[in-house]
């Protein structure tokens, strides 16, 4: 969900704004009450969040010597 913000107001807190911004808030930019622009996180960022989870995993998997097998193992002990 965007929270509205006025111009003036956005260039006074920018810093606090891109703060929020590296935390996943959204931010509506208005000018007289008017919507002109969204301030949101980068998608590189995210994208990059999400690849350093994955190779994270991946390492993770190869210290503990675990195959696919074992994970599906794992997982149907999980479940019961």
């Amino acid at each position: 969900m965007f929270q509205e913000i006025g111009a003036f107001d956005a260039k006074a807190k920018l810093s606090e704004l891109l703060r929020g911004v590296g935390h996943g808030q959204r931010y509506t930019i208005t000018v007289r009450g008017k919507p002109v622009a969204d301030l949101v996180p980068s998608e590189t960022s995210a994208q990059n969040d999400a690849i350093a989870a994955v190779a994270s995993m991946q390492a993770f998997k190869k210290v503990l010597g675990l195959g696919a097998e074992d994970i599906s193992e794992m997982i149907s002990e999980g479940r019961r």
